[in-house]
This record gives structure tokens, C-alpha cells and sequence, in this order.
């Protein structure tokens, strides 16, 4: 995988938090929707990015979800991340139910990010 920018990399979490439990919502679409508005002030044509995540087996989400942490990481400010953190929350939310395989991606999103558990 290349790298990604932080929007795109922000993205792929998102479709990977929205497809982790087997089912696709579509509040969970909605949520999706309005960060790629905020994040992108212009359409974008994410054609390449839904053939790579259809593409991706389930049992490679992880390792792309941890790859597109740290690019988001990388190109992000504190803020960032903290808003981010909360449109994933508010994503997983979206159809009312918290799977235990979006609380595992959740997690590893809380203790990466969060201050107290970095070196």
C-alpha cells in the first residue's frame, strides 16, 4: 500500500470501521459523506480508493486500518485527530449498535493516538 493522505487515509478507516462487522448501514453512509464534505471543499472521485478497500480481504483490514493510522498520524495536528476520533465514534454509532470488531478498531485508534500511551 502507499502511503495516503490524511484525508483518504482518514477515509479508508472509515469504510474499514463501516465494514468490519459484515453489514453496511446507511447512517453509516451518511457519516462517511459528510467527512469526505468537510475534509474536501471539492468533489472527488473515490472510484480507486472503493476498488482497493472491495478488493482487500477481511483479514488484511487490520494492518491497512493500523498503515492508515499512522499516515493520518503523520499529517495531523492534535485537533485533527481529536475531530477525527470523534466522526469514527459517531460512525460506528451510526446504526445503533457497537460490534466487538468495531470496539477492537476503536481501541487501536484511542491508545494510538492517545499522548499517555506514546514512547
Amino acid at each position: 500500500m502507499t502511503k495516503k493522505n490524511k484525508v483518504m487515509a482518514g477515509y479508508h478507516m472509515l469504510v474499514i470501521l463501516s465494514a468490519v462487522d459484515g453489514e453496511f448501514d446507511k447512517a453509516e453512509g451518511k457519516v462517511i459523506v459528510n467527512y469526505l464534505k468537510s475534509a474536501f471543499p471539492f468533489r472527488v472521485d473515490l472510484d480507486r480508493e472503493m476498488e482497493e478497500l472491495s478488493a482487500m480481504p477481511k483479514e488484511d483490514y487490520l494492518l491497512h486500518f493500523n498503515n492508515c493510522m499512522n499516515d493520518f498520524y503523520e499529517d495531523s495536528t492534535e485537533k485533527e485527530r481529536t475531530d477525527f476520533l470523534k466522526t469514527a465514534v459517531k460512525m460506528v454509532k451510526a446504526d445503533k449498535k457497537i460490534t466487538i470488531e468495531e470496539n477492537k478498531f476503536l481501541k487501536e485508534l484511542f491508545f494510538a493516538w492517545d499522548s499517555d500511551h506514546e514512547e
